[in-house]
């Protein structure tokens, strides 16, 4: 669902990668499992522009309290799950952090081991697999932005955005590779009642859509700078972007004269099988979820708790809870959604001519 540019160096990644071949063509992995570090692969959007995000103070505190290093990297959704399927038979990371329908992908690939987490006990049913494959560690929405400069008068509705006004101002990220590119097709066929007529409005929207992204990430700052007016997104991530770029708003479209509406898409985090440092992975998990890191959710991150005993009242969690009146939460069937995620991808390419 975003991306801001990989923090993890390829060349490292590429050292990490032959010192893994190395120790497993010495005929053991033992001093790979006892290496003070763990691999996160995560959807982008909890690691701040300028440190300042809930992923770096977590990482922080969780490496000066257990010594062990966190290396990160991260991209879109789907490109995360896909770099994992290509690296199954020599897993380089241990930890894997992505948004619906890619956890449940990554989870029917194999690619993910039952792990439940110190604290999951706290999370919704809802938002978390009955297996223990994957835990929500942070809740989202999701939502889209406008330039509330440029805009004096808010977006309300779909069919706005269609408007000659819009020409080569609007844009989203890719569906089937961002995770919050593959919910603009999830809430477009939710709000337009079907997947045909989900798909004939979007065909009419790529008049004025700029084009592809695989990073939802990217979008604020041209829209902040006016570039673009309007762009999709989610709450938590850009509602922390906000802070550094005062000319972002969210909002949620509605269809004609209805309701605006949104789903929850929450950060999802599952321990991948066969991971090189898998009680560093399990470490995490339980740190992530623990009640510290939680309550920083909204205070730092702009998110909402994954753990229903955390009762935020700090002003961002004032503030976030404001942004979801009035607006219909729906509740996606991901079931149908993982199974039959290709075909809507290719429907929306066929629409679209992408």
């Amino acid at each position: 669902m975003r991306t801001h540019a990989l923090t993890q160096p390829l060349a490292v990644l590429g050292a990490l990668s032959l010192a893994a071949f190395t120790l497993t063509a010495c005929g053991g992995t033992s001093a790979a499992s006892d290496e003070k570090v763990v691999t996160v692969y995560s959807a982008d959007g909890l690691k701040g522009e300028n440190g300042d995000g809930w992923y770096d103070k977590v990482f922080k505190e969780f490496e000066k309290e257990t010594g062990i290093k966190v290396k990160y990297v991260e991209g879109g959704s789907g490109e995360m799950v896909q770099r994992t399927v290509r690296e199954k038979s020599n897993t380089q990371a241990d930890v894997l952090v992505t948004l619906p329908p890619f956890i449940q992908q990554a989870d029917e690939k194999g690619l993910l081991a039952a792990y439940e987490p110190k604290g999951a006990d706290q999370v919704d049913a809802a938002d978390k697999a009955p297996d223990a494959k994957w835990t929500s560690v942070v809740n989202n929405y999701f939502g889209f932005i406008y330039n509330k400069q440029r805009l004096t008068t808010p977006p309300r509705t779909w069919e706005e955005l269609l408007d000659a006004s819009y020409k080569e101002k609007v844009q989203y990220s890719t569906p089937g590779v961002a995770g919050d590119g593959t919910a603009v097709l999830i809430k477009a066929m939710h709000d337009f009642g079907g997947k045909e007529p989900a798909m004939e409005y979007l065909k009419r929207l790529q008049t004025n859509n700029v084009g592809p992204s695989a990073s939802t990430g990217k979008l604020a700052p041209k829209v902040d700078k006016g570039e673009l007016l309007v762009a999709n997104g989610d709450v938590q991530m850009n509602y922390a972007q906000s802070k550094d770029m005062p000319n972002l708003a969210i909002w949620f479209p509605a269809k004609g004269d209805g309701k605006p509406t949104s789903f929850a898409l929450p950060y999802a985090a599952g321990l991948l099988a066969k991971a090189p440092h898998s009680e560093n992975g399990k470490k995490l998990l339980d740190f992530l979820l623990s009640e510290k890191a939680q309550r920083d959710v909204s205070a730092v991150g702009g998110g909402f708790a994954a753990r229903q005993d955390i009762k935020a009242t700090d002003a961002n969690a004032t503030e976030l809870n404001g942004l979801l009146e009035g607006v219909e939460i729906f509740e996606p069937d991901w079931s149908d959604i993982g199974t039959n995620l290709d075909t809507y991808i290719d429907a929306w390419k066929t629409a679209t001519g992408s």
